[in-house]
């Protein structure tokens, strides 16, 4: 199964400033228990195929681009997440149709307040249920369940409409314009850019640790990034977890097929039951894998080199020490065509590739920062810089944070939280006390 290259989606997120519509608009639509804004009133319309999630159940009940086109399952827990500026009283209406025929009943449950709408209409309208005092700011989470139906499925629904006090300032992907509701589901990727010697820098090392919890499917911890490639572990799937380590081809395209010869990344070599191929979709290049079952709370080590070979190309090499073993394994090295460098532009990332799970928190803690020289020369890396993608910068997501705690450096994102750090400040991780890693680089396997 591919994966993301994260280049791409730092790059692809960041137009979307201007689809993170702050405030409200009038529109209304008339219906089943509908109503209008009226001069003290507006009315915000939250599109599910945004903002909207199957937090629960689950068979063939799915939510869309379009919304909830899919709803069989009277267990399936659909929750809508919204943002208000200050506490406000809201009035929730689900734009919704039942099947030709049919009728559903839905409950709504927010912030502590239940009720219960009928929705009998084959054709779209605004059900209303009752109004609600929302006591904090932040992100809230409106929870839709299925209580009785006499048809297959409860509903189809677009849209969550909130009747707010006029002035209100509501927060939600209003737009899907350059597919945004894409990049929200998934929610922000954050980033720790390091600050590295001044040296020519041949190996890097560092470890993650993740907290227990904080490893949903779809979770991408990755630990050294470099100007053409990155290394870390994943979530693939719940019985499946795996170390990835990938390098871009210098042809800047998504179709590795249509890559010339010359500028492809060649495979050199790679360790004992690891699958090596090329990947595509979010720019192309060389990528391998080892599925591991990786835990959390255990730290993992990775070391990464890169290395010219003086015909105009550059050999990245990475490593990763399960501790069980006691030694480094050999993932893979690549040769990258037309490239002569040494390591350059690490930095690590926390990402979410699954944006069906972009409302659930992810957490990792990155640490023993080291970067050896030329010369064999080990140097501790004591500060980093808090960045974000688009998704991040443009405010369309806001459930991001990243600094240092007592573990080290940390990532954080999604799951809608509130306490949200501020982009591109710098902090520091002082190394005192700290011994470099103890590695023979010579007797690694090549």
């Amino acid at each position: 199964m591919r994966r993301f290259a994260h280049k791409r989606t730092v790059l692809a997120a960041t137009g979307l400033l201007a689809l993170a519509s702050l405030g409200c608009d009038s529109s209304t639509e008339k219906g089943s228990g509908g109503g209008e804004s009226s001069d003290r009133t507006e009315t915000v319309s939250v599109p599910l195929g945004g903002n909207a999630y199957l937090t629960s159940g689950g068979g063939p009940d799915a939510v869309t681009q379009e919304g909830i086109t899919t709803w069989k399952n009277s267990g399936s827990t659909f929750s809508v997440f919204v943002k208000l500026r200050t506490p406000t009283v809201v009035t929730p209406r689900l734009r919704a149709r039942a099947p030709e025929g049919e009728e559903s009943t839905v409950r709504l449950r927010v912030d502590g307040y239940e009720e219960e709408a009928r929705v009998t209409d084959s054709d779209y309208s605004s059900v209303a249920f009752g109004e609600t005092e929302i006591e904090e700011s932040g992100y809230v989470r409106f929870d839709l369940t299925g209580v009785e139906k006499t048809g297959d499925e409860f509903v189809e629904a677009t849209d969550l409409k909130l009747e707010v006090p006029r002035g209100t300032t509501v927060h939600a992907v209003r737009s899907n314009e350059d597919n945004a509701f894409y990049w929200s589901r998934r929610g922000p990727s954050v980033h720790l850019n390091y600050g590295m010697p001044d040296a020519t820098v041949e190996w890097v090392h560092s470890a993650i640790t993740v907290p227990e919890g904080k490893d949903p499917v779809g979770a991408y911890h990755m630990a050294n990034g470099f100007n053409e490639g990155y290394f870390g572990i994943q979530v693939n799937a719940e019985a499946e977890r795996r170390v990835l380590f990938s390098v871009w081809s210098p042809h800047d395209t998504d179709d590795p097929s249509s890559i010339p010869d010359s500028l492809r990344v060649q495979l050199v070599a790679k360790g004992d039951n690891v699958t090596a191929d090329e990947f595509g979709g979010e720019g192309s290049g060389g990528q391998s894998h080892l599925t591991y079952s990786w835990e959390t709370g255990t730290p993992y080590r990775f070391l990464t080199r890169a290395v010219p070979d003086g015909d105009g190309n550059t050999i990245y090499t990475a490593y990763f020490y399960p501790p069980e073993e006691g030694k480094w394994r050999l993932l893979a090295s690549f040769k990258r065509p037309q490239t002569d460098t040494w390591y350059k532009g690490w930095y690590s990332f926390l990402e979410n590739f699954d944006p069906g799970m972009g409302h659930v928190e992810r957490k990792a803690y990155y640490h023993d920062h080291w970067a050896r020289d030329t010369d064999g020369t080990w140097h501790a890396i004591e500060q980093a810089t808090f960045t974000g993608d688009g998704t991040a910068r443009s405010g369309l997501r806001q459930d991001f944070a990243g600094g240092v705690e007592e573990e080290g450096f940390y990532l954080r994102h999604c799951g809608f939280f509130d306490d949200s750090v501020s982009l591109g400040q710098t902090f520091g991780d002082p190394a005192s006390g700290r011994q470099p890693p103890s590695v023979n680089v010579d007797a690694l396997p090549r």
